[in-house]
């Protein structure tokens, strides 16, 4: 026989229709009330805020590397020899010599070398420095109130007096 509750009657029973509970017996009849809660939320703007703020600011940083800038040494070397065929470019050593041919006119064509480009490779090692910005990333979260009443909200008032 119980009736559920309505909302908003805060879980008090419908007095008009308690439930009994009777001693056939002795004659006694004892009412017999439940009472039910009810939880709910509601949203309450108190006027504060988060600020985030963020910079960036350049350090800089040195840095080292080692570079190698290679050059070529061309020398011209004399060499004014008539050969058969034209030779081809050869290595000796680290020096690579490379044959300048021309033809000259006799009774048959004969190849004569002019002179030979004798090309050495010249490696130099020096330190490289430079400075570089890098960027890094300061964050700076603050709380401010946007109320009234120095920053409370006055239903926070309401409630704190209650």
């Amino acid at each position: 026989m119980n009736k559920d509750l309505e909302p908003g009657t805060a879980g008090v029973a419908d007095p008009a229709t308690p439930a009994v509970i009777a001693d056939s017996a002795a004659g006694i009849a004892v009412p017999v009330t439940r009472e039910e809660a009810q939880v709910t939320t509601r949203v309450v703007d108190t006027g504060r805020g988060v600020r985030v703020s963020k910079t960036v600011t350049e350090q800089p940083e040195e840095i080292r590397e080692v570079l190698w800038h290679e050059t070529v040494d061309v020398q011209r070397v004399p060499v004014d020899r008539v050969v058969a065929e034209a030779p081809p470019s050869r290595y000796e050593g680290d020096v690579l010599v490379v044959p300048v041919l021309e033809e000259i006119l006799v009774v048959e064509k004969r190849y004569r070398i002019r002179e030979e480009l004798h090309i050495t490779r010249v490696r130099k090692q020096h330190e490289h420095r430079e400075t570089v910005p890098l960027r890094v990333e300061d964050v700076r979260v603050e709380a401010f109130d946007d109320g009234a009443a120095g920053g409370r909200h006055p239903s926070h008032e309401e409630e704190q007096r209650s």
